[in-house]
């Protein structure tokens, strides 16, 4: 007879129409009193174990709500959307401009969890051959702040980009300001 599993543990069960094994733990409530559940499934016992601990861990760690599909594209959209309330419009159309021509392209697939700050390294050396040191200040702005606001909303456990440093760009054009002064 199998062991019962502590209360808080979660469960593992045969889905038959599925062919797979089903983890599924209870994370938390909605403010309505339902249960937020969490599941995983994996071809073998072993897999959707796995599947298990991992949503337990991160229920421990406080990322329950976080839905394990919440990419960087999701992250900087959204704080474009709402991180940027009381901004000037020139300033917003900027950042947006900003976010869509580099940030997303580059890292916009990339599962937030996921991103790492070697990522956040490769990406920024490979737009200082191109940009400026201004822009490049400017795009790992974007991304630092899109981050920050998906930490403050348990998307995230942490924010990479505070690891980054920003490497010199390529020299800008001119001051304008500087050939009227001559």
């Amino acid at each position: 007879m199998t062991k019962r599993r502590s209360r808080g543990d979660g469960s593992l069960h045969w889905h038959e129409q599925r062919q797979r094994w089903i983890a599924v733990a209870t994370v938390g409530w909605t403010p309505a009193g339902k249960r937020i559940v969490k599941s995983g499934s994996g071809k073998t016992k072993t897999e959707a174990k796995n599947k298990l601990k991992e949503i337990l861990r991160d229920y421990d760690d406080g990322l329950a709500i976080a839905p394990h599909d919440y990419t960087v594209e999701k992250a900087v959209r959204d704080w474009l959307t709402y991180g940027l309330n009381g901004r000037d419009q020139q300033t917003v159309k900027t950042l947006t401009i900003l976010a869509d021509t580099h940030v997303i392209p580059a890292l916009g697939a990339r599962k937030l969890r996921d991103l790492s700050a070697e990522d956040v390294d490769k990406w920024l050396a490979d737009k200082a051959k191109t940009l400026a040191t201004r822009t490049l200040r400017d795009i790992r702005s974007v991304l630092k702040r899109a981050i920050a606001r998906a930490q403050a909303r348990d998307k995230v456990k942490r924010n990479v980009v505070m690891l980054c440093d920003v490497p010199v760009g390529q020299t800008g054009r001119p001051s304008k300001r500087a050939s009227d002064l001559s």
